[in-house]
This record gives C-alpha cells, sequence and structure tokens, in this order.
C-alpha cells in the first residue's frame, strides 16, 4: 500500500513541540500496517523535525534554550534578513536539524522507542500554520 497525505500543523510559538499524536491521528491507516515506513517532510525552511523524549516537556525547554545560544536571532554577521531578524536563525536551525524523518511501522503502530517522540522545532518567533507530507508504504 502507498498513502500520501499533507497533514497542515497549526500555528505554534518559537520552540520544540510533541507532534507525535496528531501524526498518527493523521494517518489512521498506520493501524492497518503490520510492516511498513512513514517519511514524513516538513514543507518549510525556518523549522525542523526530530526525533527525542516525549515524557519530559524540560527536555524541549533545554534544546529550545541550547538552539537559542548555539544560533542568537541577532547574529550581526547574517547578511539574510528578509523576513526578521529571526529569519536567518531559523534557516540555521532548520539546517542543523533537518526537515524530514523516515519512521518504521511495526505491527499496526510507529517503531519507536519507549521515551521517543516526533518534535516540530519551530524556529520563528511567530509562523503560519506548518504543512507535512506523510507518505506511507507499507506491505499489503
Amino acid at each position: 500500500m502507498w498513502l500520501q497525505r499533507e497533514i497542515v500543523l497549526k500555528p505554534r510559538q518559537r520552540g520544540f513541540h510533541l507532534i507525535t499524536t496528531e501524526i498518527i491521528e493523521a494517518v489512521p491507516e498506520l493501524g492497518r500496517c503490520q510492516i511498513g515506513l512513514l517519511h514524513l517532510l516538513l514543507q518549510h525552511t525556518s523549522a525542523s523535525l526530530t526525533l527525542n523524549e516525549n515524557c519530559d516537556p524540560q527536555v524541549r525547554r533545554d534544546l529550545a534554550h541550547f538552539m537559542s545560544r548555539l544560533v542568537p536571532d541577532h547574529d550581526n554577521g547574517f547578511a539574510h534578513r528578509d523576513e526578521g531578524l529571526d529569519d536567518m536563525p531559523a534557516h540555521v536551525c532548520a539546517s542543523l536539524l533537518g526537515t524530514s524523518l523516515s519512521l518504521p511501522i511495526c505491527r499496526g503502530g510507529l517503531a519507536l522507542g519507549t521515551w521517543q517522540g516526533i518534535y516540530l522545532g519551530e524556529h520563528r518567533l511567530s509562523a503560519s500554520g506548518r504543512r507535512i507530507i506523510a507518505t506511507l508504504h507499507a506491505a499489503d
């Protein structure tokens, strides 16, 4: 089976947001798959997808803190400022973390580790909703 779907996420503030449940709910066909792969592509250059701790929200806060120190908004070395001072730093963060994930499917669900969840990294101070293309490939 091949299936492709666009998932539209609501606008969020800068930070790391656990979106695992939203992804699973948007692709209910996962429940019928015994083995397969779900590929997620975030169609934006100023946000990211990553896999990390799904339990303690402090991890998401600490990641946001680290990224803001690693790539500060007001770095005078950046020439690209078309959409504001947070624009180029957001592009750097997205490049460092990436905009896609390929996740295994096993016995009707995502085969994530016990403490793993899917994060949307929102790197702009204010952004519109984000779009993800989810492509499911599973054995019939």
